[in-house]
């Protein structure tokens, strides 16, 4: 194929809510070069992971497929080998498809497609525990600790996401760029837990000047039953006002960190002449809830752990400085990646091209994301509905939730059982079971739990879920 075809150079990271950082209105977080990226391209104000999980995520985001439907549950799922990924599709119209860093692959399979790693991945050669549902609420040994390890230092992710860097900008500045079209996903640990940043960027935020999360009085005590649940299973305390301002100034400080590492991807490929001819991404695999309504971490739909960052820019091919509002989600931003190819629709597709709405083109757009969560924190299957102005939000034998975010965008006003919403909520209902069968889908994960801890207990003797000190898993 010939170099008409744009480079692609895909940055994502880990645990990254798009409302903490510039370009999304943050008044604290400094994100200058993703504000400049958003400056010279299309930001999407509303997209959303397709499970707020770092693993069931991103193979989500390879296949471009809903979890259910490629039946990776949880973070010791593993995709299967032919799985058709984004990579294979890149690599098989002549593109040059590698990845640098975290992508999450722990099966045997690491590459997915790609033709080479150029940077470790730590977290794919993790041992996952498995949470049987069977077990029902598991109560945590003590509380979670990544608010309290919140400081100045460097740690393992730290210096991983240096090399991932380093192994990037070698990659753009390598003079073979110049032979194919090349395709980079460059993936970083970054703003993930542990809270730990390096200490020039941690002095960027005095914790007593940081913001503490929006917790209306009585607020928690009203928790829906699912995140109830949550809080108990994963430790999650009623931290001080200065562990939860020296938490955030921990996880503002990595998002920091990880901008200037997208500022100078950006500089190299200006510097190498390879700007106009690159499409650059810049997205999340999930949020992180840093305190608002008690809660750290993701594995639930509010806004903070299922919205992601989206910005896609394209010099001269896509407006500039346009913010798009509609809602979308990853496996839309998969489509687009193929579209951009022009690879083969030979496998299918959960999500439908963004660049025409990119473009401003598209007068229909579905306006709408799924998302579905099937792992540790909960018991019973869960999904989200976001369709226009109203989220719904589905756990099995649970009451509903429905939020209308144009009006409601902190999430603290449920209307699930507000008779003036019946219609929208009914309406939502409807069109989320019609596409997701909840009481199947617990059995088909229930019997995928007991045949993976049969597998471990046949390969490894007796065996219990290898747990953090704080009795649930540290990714």
């Amino acid at each position: 194929m010939t170099q008409t075809q744009p480079n692609i150079l895909l940055i994502m990271s880990d645990e990254h809510g798009p409302m903490f950082s510039g370009c999304y209105g943050h008044p604290i977080v400094r994100t200058p070069h993703m504000d400049r990226l958003a400056a010279r391209g299309v930001l999407f104000e509303n997209a959303y992971c397709n499970s707020p999980l770092c693993l069931p995520s991103r193979m989500s985001f390879m296949t471009g497929r809903y979890i259910s439907n490629i039946e990776v549950w949880d973070n010791d799922s593993i995709l299967a080998t032919n799985a058709v990924t984004w990579a294979h599709r890149l690599r098989a119209v002549g593109y040059d498809a590698v990845l640098a860093g975290k992508q999450h692959f722990v099966g045997p399979d690491k590459l997915h497609g790609f033709r080479t790693q150029l940077a470790r991945d730590p977290h794919g050669d993790n041992r996952h525990p498995i949470y049987p549902w069977r077990e029902g609420v598991l109560l945590a040994k003590q509380p979670w600790q990544g608010v309290y390890q919140a400081g100045p230092g460097t740690t393992k992710e730290i210096e991983v996401d240096d090399e991932v860097e380093a192994a990037t900008l070698a990659y753009l500045r390598d003079p073979a760029r110049k032979e194919q079209p090349w395709a980079i996903n460059a993936s970083f640990i970054a703003p993930h837990f542990p809270l730990v940043a390096p200490q020039p960027y941690w002095d960027l935020y005095p914790p007593a000047e940081i913001d503490l999360p929006t917790l209306p009085p009585g607020h928690l005590e009203k928790l829906h039953p699912v995140y109830q649940r949550m809080r108990t299973m994963f430790g999650l305390i009623d931290y001080t006002e200065a562990e939860l301002r020296r938490a955030r100034a921990g996880y503002y400080a990595l998002i920091t960190y990880l901008d200037d590492k997208i500022g100078r991807m950006i500089d190299v490929l200006e510097e190498t002449g390879q700007l106009d001819n690159t499409v650059i991404i810049y997205t999340s695999d999930h949020g992180e809830m840093a305190g608002e309504h008690g809660m750290w971490r993701k594995s639930n739909f509010y806004e903070q752990s299922s919205r992601i960052p989206m910005i896609i820019a394209w010099p001269g091919h896509l407006p500039e400085g346009r913010r798009v509002a509609e809602t979308v989600s990853l496996v839309d931003l998969v489509a687009t990646v193929v579209e951009l190819a022009g690879a083969p629709a030979v496998a299918p597709l959960d999500g439908d091209s963004l660049l025409g709405l990119a473009r401003g083109n598209v007068a229909d757009w579905k306006d709408m994301a799924f998302s579905e969560y099937l792992a540790h924190g909960v018991i019973r299957p869960m999904a989200m509905l976001r369709r226009g102005r109203f989220k719904l939000n589905y756990s099995l034998d649970d009451p509903v939730e429905l939020y209308d975010l144009e009006n409601d965008p902190g999430e603290f006003k449920d209307l699930g059982h507000d008779p003036a919403y019946a219609a929208v909520r009914e309406q939502l209902r409807a069109e989320l079971l019609a596409q997701w069968n909840p009481v199947t889908l617990e059995q088909r994960i229930r019997q995928s739990q007991a045949e993976r801890l049969l597998i471990r207990a046949a390969t490894a003797g007796e065996w219990r879920p290898l747990v953090g000190e704080s009795g649930l898993p540290q990714i």
